[in-house]
């Protein structure tokens, strides 16, 4: 069998796997088992079995259950509630100042654990019924807090950008540094868009916000006492790492140990909260690490019958300029998010890119950046973005998957857009290295 009916059937073997309802880890060690079998036979079976070696013992994966460890705390704590509710003190007036000042703690939960889907989960139940109530316009709301919560693809300390360091041997650091200004343009661009569309159709904005009573109303102190833990622990984490005091493991572990300390001086700290966020923390490192290892297995065993020289001599043998190439890149990663977790997609596109693109001359950093951008518009892309199922968890019984999807669309524009920016000027993204 030739290498190219080989690929051909690899791909339908995985898609057809996970149409049968596999998890994607179970799917990957599967056709990665069938075909070391197959092409090589039980010899070459520690010869793939030996890449779990370098995956499970990379020092920086540590980092993760850190910051997993640290989005469970801010799930279950007080600390998410009162930066809300001190962040509302100083959107003022602003039109749709609910739906900015959620985008604003949005990206500061992001700054703080760097794990997606548990803040998507607390702005569902902290910032869309608050919305709701107020008047908002169920499509601003919606895909305020489904946006918002995806931040975490790009704000560092983001999972998504260490995984990307660990696959692709760049410095995690610079990925965190470069990732700043598209974070903050992401950010800048949502809020942008709320202002106006609430500004041209005051009907969908938080018209009676000064006239809810239900609303905490707090003092300058106690709005600044609000912020004080998510910026000193966000400092913590960040500064340290720009700093080069610590690496991104050690920062992970201070900033667990901080997050973890302002719980007990708030006197929030109970065994049941520290037993669910533990939980939660094996559960989730658990399924990373586990598609982590199948997806090792098959690209290693692709790799051996060589898959990656394969790829390789096709993409780079195009009649077309390089930056095409990298276009169609990000094409492929922005059709498999919308089947695939962004976990799978790195672990099965990204060996295979990351050497092309620094073979075209490419800053794999740059490519990095582009990588994260591209996740954060597949977590809420249609047919199963993961967002629209985390929000519908939490969502009033009246809101649809067909309303959570639709009211994503103008946020998906927007990170096309933006996707679009940082390919053509990279200079966002790399100023700061």
């Amino acid at each position: 069998m030739s290498i190219e009916i080989a690929t051909y059937l690899m791909i339908f073997a995985i898609f057809a796997l996970l149409v049968l309802g596999l998890p994607l880890a179970f799917v990957t060690g599967l056709v990665a088992a069938g075909f070391t079998l197959g092409w090589f036979g039980p010899v070459a079976v520690p010869l793939v079995a030996s890449r779990l070696f370098g995956f499970i013992t990379e020092y920086s994966l540590v980092a993760v259950p850190m910051f997993v460890f640290m989005a469970g705390l801010l799930d279950r704590s007080g600390l998410a509630r009162d930066l809300f509710n001190a962040m509302r003190f100083f959107a003022g007036r602003l039109p749709g100042g609910v739906a900015v000042q959620t985008i604003v703690v949005a990206f500061f939960l992001a700054a703080i654990s760097g794990i997606i889907g548990g803040e998507i989960v607390l702005l569902g139940v902290l910032a869309l019924p608050q919305m709701l109530r107020l008047g908002y316009d169920k499509r601003i709301a919606i895909g305020v807090v489904c946006a918002g919560g995806s931040l975490g693809t790009m704000v560092p300390p983001s999972i998504v950008l260490i995984i990307y360091g660990l696959i692709a041997s760049v410095s995690i650091a610079d990925l965190f540094k470069a990732a700043i200004v598209p974070a903050a343009l992401l950010m800048g661009s949502y809020m942008l868009y709320v202002v106006v569309m609430c500004m041209r159709y005051p009907h969908m904005g938080g018209a009676h916000l000064e006239k809810d009573s239900s609303l905490p109303r707090l003092t300058l102190g106690e709005a600044f006492k609000g912020m004080f833990f998510p910026i000193a622990i966000a400092g913590l984490v960040l500064g340290s790492i720009y700093a080069g005091i610590a690496s991104v493991t050690e920062a992970a572990a201070m900033g667990a140990m901080g997050v973890l300390l302002a719980v007990l001086v708030r006197g929030e700290f109970s065994i049941k909260l520290l037993q669910e966020s533990l939980t939660q923390t094996l559960e989730t490192c658990g399924m990373i690490v586990w598609i982590g290892i199948g997806a090792a297995c098959l690209v290693g065993v692709y790799n051996l019958m060589g898959g990656n020289r394969f790829v390789s001599s096709a993409i780079t043998g195009l009649e077309v300029a390089p930056f095409v190439i990298v276009l169609v890149m990000m094409l492929i990663f922005l059709l498999l998010g919308m089947f695939l977790d962004w976990i799978g997609i790195a672990m099965l596109c990204l060996p295979i890119f990351v050497p092309i693109v620094v073979e075209l001359g490419y800053d794999p950093v740059w490519f990095g950046i582009l990588f994260a951008v591209s996740m954060q518009v597949s977590y809420i892309s249609p047919p199963f973005g993961p967002a629209a199922f985390y929000l519908k968890s939490v969502a009033p019984p009246d809101i649809t998957l067909t309303d959570i999807f639709r009211s994503m669309v103008p946020f998906i524009v927007i990170q096309i857009a933006v996707l679009g920016l940082l390919l053509y000027f990279p200079a966002i993204s790399t100023w700061l290295l």
